[in-house]
């Protein structure tokens, strides 16, 4: 089998991830990265221990031996780097969000859709075994009808007034910072599992800190800074939100998100509430599953292979007992995309819990109905159906 070539965009935080990822499949050559600079490529090749380093993006798209382009660029930056790779015919892999905005996305999806090329966004959650388990009971009836959809996404990274990062600057992270950051991996999480679609949501937006100490020289997502020169930055998007919500099932729900709250590292909880019984996830532990009834005893079902749907089976690669977390979910979905880009980014040979640009896109109409609601003083805000016009073609990405 021929192997398969990548070139990774933005080599930051979460590019050791995506070449741990691509490492781990064992079938795919990592023909190098480009960074802000030829200097800062060359530096973090060496870290990283990538052979290549290449002068700039365009270097990387116009070498052959590139057919998969990794965008893990900042937000500002998604469209310009994912939209280069798709009219050079790349395969693209890009970090969530899709774009900066909901119209960005737009113009990525159609793109992409227009390429013929496969196209991934990195809503990496879907890969949990136990994730696909949850959806897995829910398509087939075993929760009964969905009544409430209800969880949360909590972080206390930004506690601190004196971290700062690219993320709070409007012109860099997008107008949201916690809803386009880990809100986002709610919404789609909540969406996938449960197979229905988020149509209405009402919002209560808030700063709670909106003056932060930024270090003078870098603005780098998750760095600190030891430095004693600093600015004062005005925060404008949101730390914490509340979010009430409405699926096209009928059922309700709610989320709430925050990333300034003490103890709350990545705590991620999806909660299905159905007629017949529950069944709720959280990130932390990811290796049960917990089912809730009505006029019988709760349980827990663990990551075990033998015991899981045959769909979800496929998720899980350790034997029960052998607990398997966030790299191993983020592995499962970028051997998902190299599936998909080996048939050849059909549409029709897509792995079902893979997201493409038609989910990110989707997916920033959310977010862009959240903002909207609190803008307008917190009243119920439609989301607009992004697939009206393609459904009618029978295209969807």
């Amino acid at each position: 089998m021929k192997k398969l070539g990548m070139g990774l965009v933005g080599p930051g935080f979460i590019a050791a991830h995506h070449l741990d990822a691509v490492r781990r499949l064992g079938d795919v050559d990592i023909a190098g990265i480009a960074g802000s600079s030829p200097e800062s490529a060359k530096k973090r090749a060496r870290e990283l221990g990538v052979g290549h380093a290449y002068a700039n993006y365009r270097e990387l798209l116009a070498d052959p031996a590139v057919h998969v382009v990794h965008n893990t660029t900042p937000n500002h930056l998604h469209k310009e780097v994912s939209l280069a790779a798709l009219r050079a015919g790349k395969h693209v892999i890009s970090d969530k969000p899709l774009a900066g905005s909901a119209q960005e996305s737009r113009e990525l999806f159609e793109a992409a859709r227009d390429a013929g090329v496969a196209h991934v966004v990195t809503f990496n959650y879907r890969g949990h075994a136990l994730v696909q388990q949850a959806r897995a009971m829910v398509a087939k009836g075993k929760l009964g009808a969905p009544v409430f959809v209800h969880g949360r996404y909590l972080q206390d990274w930004l506690t601190d007034e004196n971290t700062y990062s690219w993320r709070l600057d409007p012109k860099l992270g997008g107008a949201s910072s916690a809803l386009g950051d880990i809100g986002s991996h709610w919404c789609d999480l909540a969406e996938h599992v449960t197979g229905s679609r988020i149509t209405a949501v009402l919002a209560d937006l808030h700063t709670a800190v909106p003056m932060r100490h930024a270090p003078a020289e870098s603005t780098k997502a998750f760095a600190t800074s030891k430095s004693a020169k600093r600015r004062e930055v005005k925060i404008t998007s949101e730390d914490i939100a509340s979010v009430l919500l409405r699926f096209d099932n009928g059922a309700r729900g709610c989320v709430v998100v925050g990333q300034v709250l003490p103890g709350h590292k990545n705590d991620l909880r999806l909660e299905v509430n159905g007629r017949l019984a529950s069944v709720a996830w959280q990130q932390e532990a990811p290796n049960e599953l917990w089912i809730g009834h009505h006029a019988q005893g709760n349980t827990l079902q663990a990551r075990d292979p033998a015991t899981l749907d045959p769909s979800a089976r496929g998720y899980a690669h350790l034997p029960a007992g052998h607990p398997e977390a966030w790299s191993d979910a983020f592995r499962n979905l970028i051997a998902d995309a190299y599936a998909w880009i080996r048939s050849g980014g059909a549409a029709k040979k897509k792995p079902d819990a893979l997201p493409t640009f038609a989910d990110g896109y989707r997916n920033s109409l959310v977010i862009d109905a959240m903002l909207k609601s609190h803008a307008a003083g917190g009243v119920w805000q439609n989301v607009e159906d992004p697939f009206g016009p393609q459904r009618k073609k029978g295209k969807r990405g």
